[in-house]
């Protein structure tokens, strides 16, 4: 295979953004795009990433091939790449070789790993909720709330998203209205649920990839939220709820 893109900071923000909740995964390669699905290692928490091969100015694959990759060490190689370089990915006697051309021409080879792990398969989920709206605006909230308490709750009632966090003695409110620039697709009843700020501090950093992010809930149900270039990337997280007896 020989893979080129003249755009690798999808790739780069993907991947240090993914390695923060999985060390190790498998990218499958296929004529369409380059896909991973994994778990966090505690299972609460499912990244789905795809770079479309449209992304890409080369894409010379023979036939479906699957690899996996230590991210962390993927990330610190994909840190040296520069906007303006081309990146070229190959498979090369049992490694995965990068190959950043600029101004200069380095080139980098990481190990292919033997992992055994049952295939993920992403769960079918619906959802009665559906928030669209600037990244900017969602990451603000989740910061505002993790300055109070570790988990935060979402509330959506007729036409307003609200982000509720309660700490031993502070607690911080945050209402969202519906507008021009953010979607709120609901029906009338109130829904509501309970995540972890840990990880969405983690997920939020999706923005860097989109000007958009797509939430989604129901309650005492997981979360998903998305962040899409179309024919570029797609880049998802699937979060499970907290549900505590109160």
């Amino acid at each position: 295979m020989r893979l080129t893109l003249a755009e690798p900071s999808y790739l780069k923000e993907s991947i240090s953004i993914i390695s923060e909740l999985v060390s190790e995964a498998k990218f499958t390669i296929t004529k369409d795009a380059i896909e991973l699905i994994a778990m966090d290692p505690a299972n609460v928490a499912m990244v789905v990433f795809k770079l479309f091969s449209s992304c890409f100015t080369e894409y010379d694959i023979k036939e479906d091939t699957s690899i996996a990759i230590n991210l962390g060490n993927l990330k610190q190689v994909l840190r040296r790449v520069t906007a303006n370089d081309m990146l070229t990915l190959e498979l090369e006697k049992n490694k995965l070789k990068l190959e950043f051309t600029g101004s200069t021409k380095r080139t980098f080879h990481l190990p292919i790993l033997e992992i055994e792990e049952k295939e993920q398969k992403v769960p079918e989920l619906t959802f009665p909720v559906t928030i669209t709206c600037s990244p900017s605006v969602f990451t603000s909230a989740i910061e505002d709330a993790d300055i109070v308490a570790e988990s935060v709750t979402f509330v959506v009632e007729k036409g307003k998203f609200m982000i509720n966090a309660s700490g031993d003695l502070s607690d911080a409110a945050i209402e969202i209205p519906a507008s021009d620039s953010v979607k709120i697709e609901t029906g009338e009843e109130v829904i509501k649920s309970k995540y972890s700020i840990e990880y969405l501090k983690k997920m939020v950093a999706g923005s860097k990839i989109s000007n958009e992010v797509s939430i989604q809930f129901n309650k005492d149900y997981p979360l998903k939220l998305s962040f899409k270039e179309v024919d570029k990337v797609l880049l998802s997280f699937i979060l499970a709820p907290r549900v505590e007896n109160d």
